[in-house]
């Protein structure tokens, strides 16, 4: 039987991603859990990534994050009315993201477009990706 996948915890997190990163990762994960009111899952990584951690709300994903030996990836997928959004909004969005979408690769259900980040410096662009996917939901911050 194989052994059931268990998520990591954050000390074996901390050890794979490495203590400039993980703080990163923590960062990122409190500043979408503070606007989105969202299903956390972990998966395994698949090919190249340790873990996969989805943000997803009624079988939409809102984005992803993965973990493996001190790299930290995010990924969002936009549709083709987010592409459109996107396309719009471009000049709002630093030149690194610009060449990320650029570069990233479209398939049948949307444009993915992954980030290796290595600081909190892109988190305004990763924000705008996802208000452009979805609007803020958690009410906690709706005073």
């Amino acid at each position: 039987m194989k052994p059931t996948f268990q998520p990591p915890t954050p000390e074996i997190l901390e050890n794979l991603l490495g203590k400039d990163l993980y703080p990163v990762w923590t960062s990122l994960c409190q500043r979408i859990e503070q606007k989105y009111e969202m299903e956390q899952l972990w998966n395994k990584g698949y090919k190249i990534w340790d873990y996969e951690y989805k943000y997803r709300r009624g079988g939409k994903t809102l984005c992803a994050l993965y973990a493996r030996e001190n790299v930290f990836g995010f990924m969002v997928i936009l549709g083709k009315d987010e592409r459109a959004k996107f396309e719009a909004e471009r000049e709002h969005f630093s030149k690194d993201v610009q060449k990320m979408y650029d570069q990233a690769t479209t398939y049948h259900d949307g444009k993915w477009i992954m980030f290796e980040l290595k600081d909190t410096s892109l988190f305004g662009d990763m924000e705008r990706l996802l208000l452009i996917k979805r609007k803020p939901n958690n009410k906690l911050f709706d005073h």
